[in-house]
């Protein structure tokens, strides 16, 4: 202890030793001391010597505080010490380190401490730098080192967390991608992570934030395990906490993680859209009507809150996940709140830069959101349209450029895949639509594009152009605009008037040679005349025009005009390609002439070159949003690029091409269509003949199905016939023992009326039931009637399937066959029950004779009326007997009409197989002449490539025809 007050107190006598020699006697005291107070109070005095001393520390203490973290886990002093130390030497941020004096034995000197901070010298800086990477590589060389950190970062102290919390976070500065891979492999590891932002504590709680800005940055693994790790909720919770965007720079820290977490990863946006955060986003955007007095911190808060919606539905997103954000957005009033603030006052300038960019993106590509954006009034008086006045910000010369920028990108976004909007914008230049009371955005547009401001030019022309891309109607409709360019003289029309800037006259010369002024008109007139044959009769019907081209290119001009020099020959380009030869002095062979002669095919297509290579092309061509340094170097548009690496090869082709080569091309182009028209047509035919054999396969399972149904049908009509067999036979046996009981019994009138009153009520019983048999085997047969007629109707409606309707007519004669083996029985039932009723008739007459001379005139009369009774009973009986005999004739009948019905089924089934065969028949021949047409376009084929063209047709769409 003697050693350390004489290190860190006052100054003792004799020479004092040099700050490692101490640092080297520390590092021994940490290594050798048994007592924990002792290694404690080394600990700390290298943590009050590793600002000053930051290479000896390092260098000579780091294993020995590593050994600390692994030893003296029990005590979170000496580990908050050690944690500190570390965090010291390994980082680089100078103005984040702290003077915990509190902890120290005796301050650092001012001048100690400063001792490096205060060097302005880069060099001194990098070379700090240098130092914290040296230690971070030293100290991540063990993984075990890091997930050591990790564990120590479940201590709730918070002397130990807060220090591992710095300590990882700039490692993570230092070697992000190397600790990242050990974080992501290590269990629990960034869960760990998470459950700072748990921490009731807010500063460990926000340096948590930091931490995991550090984690997430490019490494979409660990940002999917953030995201699935409730982030989205917890980071929104704290911002609602925070204030939103008026909290502070903890709203500022949750903000940038959520931009990491979602910036080009698709998976978490699509959880992000699906867990219903978009619409917690909407109250951040809530803004009131005095915006005055913005803090700083909100209008960053607010910056990046814009960002993130943008980073939802950004155009290098997939078009899928942008559309869905998209509606999400309108459909919880995301946008209506954004369009709010656009038409705001006392907006800051950049907040209001930004905002116009964010609901572009947001209406991009969407028709619903971008009819509601055109349906956006300001609120001025008389109201306007947010599009009018964001249009009059774009073409005023005195507003900020990025501003106007950003109003050329909204305007953009506006009429991208917008159709409808794009006829909108074109209709306000037609003389049927003009308003003279009114500023509409056609006016502005025209205002622009002839203005004495180059940029307005430029800007004017791009968003004309848009309102004409992949619109061919209103590229025609654009023809009709006529302006007034003077008193006294005629109007022309707006391609003439844009020509004559070019080409025509010294004032409008000079107001033209700037070349920001030319690109614009040059990509106006080469997206108005693309693909619409119409509008290139109308450019060429000048006579002016080719000639200002031809001499444009020929020039030998300076750097600077070498891109003019390349759109002119873009513009003749496509007025050779889309040239339709209705003007005798300018069709394609004699424009290809004029360029042989006049410039060279040669030095045409090298002109044409200069666009791609021009330095500001590449930059343009990577993303829509128009982002230029300065406004002199605004020339190109994206959506231009993408016209001009369409154009390019086919317009050299053109040009190469000879007047043979094209009638040739022609001539094959027309012979090929007619093939593929041919070849169309016999897809569709055998498209047609596949759905009729497919659909008679299903005709012929159904009845299958119906055959299997009718056949357990008979089953059950069996069984019960076997039933009813065996009920007869026991009736037979029983009548046959009655009537034997009845002859001996003749003396006894009443035992007699007695048993034929018995047998009578049987028989009547018997009859009963034969009644409803019969019914329920005649409601059978109308069952099969119409089951027949079924069959009969689904067969003349098929045209194939013989084998089946074989069977299915097999099966119908032996269904035939038991319906007349059934009847027979039937018919022979009837006769043994008549035969019943005549024994039963016989067997009461010779009753009532018997009876005449033993039964005094009372029993006589009651015999008599029972007699009646039973005479008027049987009568009865054999009325039914005719009634069923009756019934028995008419089921005869039907089956008789069956029988002719299956005989039709018979002829028809032949008429099918003969359709079959001539189907078959006629396959095979058009067979024959698809080969015949695919030997004819191989031939054709060879014939193209001996001249030297090559046409985009597959043999596998012949092929796939078969």
């Amino acid at each position: 202890m003697n050693f350390l007050r004489g290190v860190m107190g006052g100054q003792a006598a004799g020479p004092q030793p040099s700050g490692a020699e101490t640092i080297q006697k520390l590092c021994d005291r940490v290594a050798s001391s048994t007592l924990l107070e002792d290694r404690r109070d080394a600990v700390r005095a290298l943590k009050s010597l590793s600002k000053k001393y930051r290479m000896e520390v390092g260098t000579q203490a780091m294993d020995h505080l590593i050994n600390i973290l692994q030893t003296d886990r029990s005590d979170s002093e000496i580990l908050g010490y050690a944690l500190d130390t570390l965090y010291n030497i390994i980082c680089n941020d100078e103005e984040e380190e702290q003077d915990e004096s509190e902890d120290a034995v005796t301050p650092i000197p001012a001048s100690g401490k400063n001792k490096n901070v205060s060097m302005p010298d880069e060099a001194a800086q990098k070379q700090a730098d240098d130092l914290g990477a040296q230690f971070t590589e030293q100290f991540v060389q063990d993984p075990e080192h890091v997930t050591l950190l990790l564990a120590l970062l479940e201590e709730f102290d918070f002397h130990v967390r807060w220090p591992g919390v710095k300590l990882l976070t700039a490692l993570l500065k230092n070697q992000c991608v190397q600790v990242q891979g050990i974080i992501l492999v290590s269990p629990m590891g960034v869960s760990r992570l998470m459950d700072l932002l748990a921490d009731s504590r807010e500063v460990i709680r926000n340096d948590g934030l930091l931490l995991l800005q550090q984690l997430t940055k490019s490494n979409a693994a660990i940002q999917k395990i953030v995201a699935f790790e409730n982030a989205f909720e917890r980071l929104l919770d704290i911002i609602t906490e925070e204030g939103s965007s008026d909290g502070g720079i903890v709203v500022e820290d949750c903000l940038l993680l959520l931009v990491n977490l979602l910036k080009n990863n698709s998976s978490n946006q699509n959880f992000f859209k699906e867990g219903s955060y978009i619409q917690r986003m909407k109250p951040w955007f809530e803004v009131g009507d005095d915006n005055s007095g913005w803090s700083a911190q909100k209008v960053t808060n607010l910056h990046l809150m814009l960002q993130l919606v943008r980073v939802m539905v950004s155009p290098v997103n997939s078009p899928g996940a942008s559309a869905s954000c998209q509606k999400s957005m309108y459909q919880c009033g995301l946008l209506q709140q954004l369009c709010t603030i656009l038409m705001a006052t006392g907006v800051p300038a950049d907040i209001l830069t930004e905002t116009i960019n964010t609901v572009s993106e947001v209406i991009r590509g969407s028709q619903v959101n971008q009819d509601y954006f055109a349906s956006v009034n300001a609120p001025s008086n008389p109201p306007r349209p947010a599009i009018v006045v964001l249009l009059m910000s774009m073409v005023n010369e005195r507003q900020p450029f990025v501003l106007r920028c950003a109003v050329l990108y909204c305007f953009q976004c506006f009429l991208y895949k917008n159709q409808k909007g794009q006829g909108e914008i074109v209709a306000t230049l037609l003389p049927s639509t003009i308003d003279a009371n009114s500023i509409s955005a056609g006016q502005l547009l025209c205002g622009g594009l002839f203005s004495v401001d180059s940029l307005s030019n430029w800007c004017a022309a791009v968003a004309l152009a848009h309102a004409l891309q992949d619109n061919l109607t209103q590229k025609e409709q654009l023809l009709r605009v006529q302006l007034a360019t003077s008193l006294g003289k005629p109007p022309v029309s707006l391609l003439q008037q844009c020509t004559n800037i070019l080409s025509q006259g010294d004032k409008i010369v000079r107001r033209g040679s700037k070349v920001q002024t030319r690109v614009g008109l040059l990509m106006l007139l080469c997206t108005w005349i693309n693909n619409c044959p119409i509008a290139v009769t109308h450019f060429l019907h000048n006579q002016e025009n080719v000639p200002f081209l031809t001499a444009q290119i020929s020039e030998n001009l300076g750097e600077d005009e070498r891109l003019v020099q390349g759109l002119c020959a873009l513009l003749l380009g496509i007025c050779i390609y889309y040239n339709d030869n209705s003007l005798e002095n300018y069709t394609k062979e004699k424009l290809k002439q004029l360029i042989e002669k006049r410039i060279g095919k040669e030095n045409f297509v090298e002109k044409l070159g200069f666009i791609t290579k021009h330095e500001l092309y590449s930059r343009a061509a990577q993303k829509p949003q128009p982002v230029f340094p300065s406004p002199e170097q605004m020339l190109f548009d994206h959506e231009f690029t993408k016209l001009v690496k369409e154009l390019e090869g086919v317009i050299t082709k053109a040009v190469h091409k000879s007047s043979e080569d094209e009638k040739k091309e022609e001539e094959v182009k027309k012979t090929l269509e007619q093939h593929d028209n041919i070849v169309t047509q016999y897809k569709e035919l055998i498209r047609e003949q596949d759905a009729q054999i497919q659909e008679l396969k299903e005709q012929v399972a159904s009845m299958s199905s119906q055959n299997e149904q009718m056949q357990t049908t008979v089953t059950q009509q069996l069984a019960q016939i076997q039933q009813h067999k065996d009920q007869y036979n026991i009736l037979k046996l029983k009548l046959g023992k009655e009537n034997q009981n009845q002859s001996n019994s003749q003396g006894d009138s009443s035992q007699v009326n007695g048993l034929q009153t018995e047998e009578l009520t049987q028989l009547r019983e018997e009859v009963e039931e034969l009644r409803k048999q019969h019914t329920l085997l005649q409601t059978q047969l109308h069952d099969k009637d119409a089951l027949i007629n079924t069959l009969r109707s689904e067969t003349a409606e098929g045209s194939a399937g013989g084998s089946d309707n074989t069977e299915l007519l097999k099966e119908l004669e032996a269904l035939r066959s038991q319906v007349e083996s059934q009847l027979a029985e039937i018919n022979q039932m009837k006769t043994e029950r008549q035969e019943l009723l005549r024994r039963a008739e016989a067997g009461s007459s010779d009753a009532a004779s018997s009876s005449d001379g033993s039964l005094d005139a009372a029993k006589m009369a009651e015999v008599e009326s029972r007699l009646a009774a039973q005479t008027t009973e049987t009568e009865r009986l054999k009325e039914e007997a005719k009634s069923l005999s009756a019934s028995r004739a008419e089921l005869e009948q039907q089956l008789a009409s069956a029988t002719s019905t299956v005989a039709i089924l018979q002829t028809e089934q032949a008429k099918l197989q003969t359709e079959v065969q001539e189907s078959k028949k006629e396959q095979d021949d058009l067979l024959m002449l698809l080969a015949d047409q695919d030997q004819k376009i191989h031939s054709l084929k060879q014939k193209l490539k001996d001249l030297g063209e090559t046409l985009d047709f597959s043999d596998t769409f012949l092929s796939g025809g078969r």
